[in-house]
């Protein structure tokens, strides 16, 4: 399942995103919903909170190389589940103190049979405009939940820039907040 927070103009970086600055400027807005308000914690009341436990029941995640090593591999272990990083590349040395992160350079299809494989019968958990594009692409993405902040970013970078074709999308659930509109989808293969 693809989970991502987007401004209402489809991105889900600001401009600057960059190792230095991951997420780009402005990148804590599109996830001030699931914050506390000292912006240190994820929130566990109300719509939030639900939302949060959601995207923690997670079994494994799958992301790009890019927003994994931006995002300093989540310490480790993205909410103490296995993570395995898409790459054309082998990873760099420091991984080996991440026990919990795998490199797969074999392409989408390998690396989410592994992240399924990994947990365990839980959704796996996608993050990366790249690597949700590939795995769209390839059929392997049933459900993409979107967090659509009221927010114009302008500039940075689109979730959805460069799909080979167009995917159809059916609603199952929206629940507007005065933060956000959360709308999950199912994808129709």
């Amino acid at each position: 399942m693809l989970y991502m927070s987007m401004s209402l103009d489809g991105y889900i970086a600001g401009p600057n995103d960059e190792p230095g600055n991951p997420g780009g400027d402005g990148f804590i807005r599109l996830h001030e919903w699931g914050l506390t308000p000292d912006k240190e914690a994820h929130r566990t009341d109300g719509v939030a909170g639900r939302l949060n436990e959601e995207y923690n029941a997670t079994g494994a995640v799958l992301a790009g190389r890019r927003t994994a090593e931006q995002a300093g591999h989540w310490g480790g272990g993205h909410h103490g589940v296995p993570t395995f990083v898409l790459s054309h590349r082998p990873p760099g040395p420091s991984v080996a103190d991440h026990p919990l992160v795998t490199y797969v350079t074999d392409g989408i299809a390998s690396a989410m049979a592994q992240a399924k494989a990994a947990a365990g019968g839980r959704e796996v958990l996608v993050h990366g405009a790249y690597t949700a594009q590939r795995a769209l692409e390839a059929g392997l993405l049933d459900e993409v939940q979107i967090h659509q902040v009221p927010v114009l970013l302008g500039r940075g970078r689109r979730l959805f820039d460069a799909l080979p074709s167009r995917i159809e999308l059916e609603i199952v659930r929206v629940i507007d907040t005065p933060e956000a509109t959360h709308i999950r989808y199912r994808v129709r293969h």
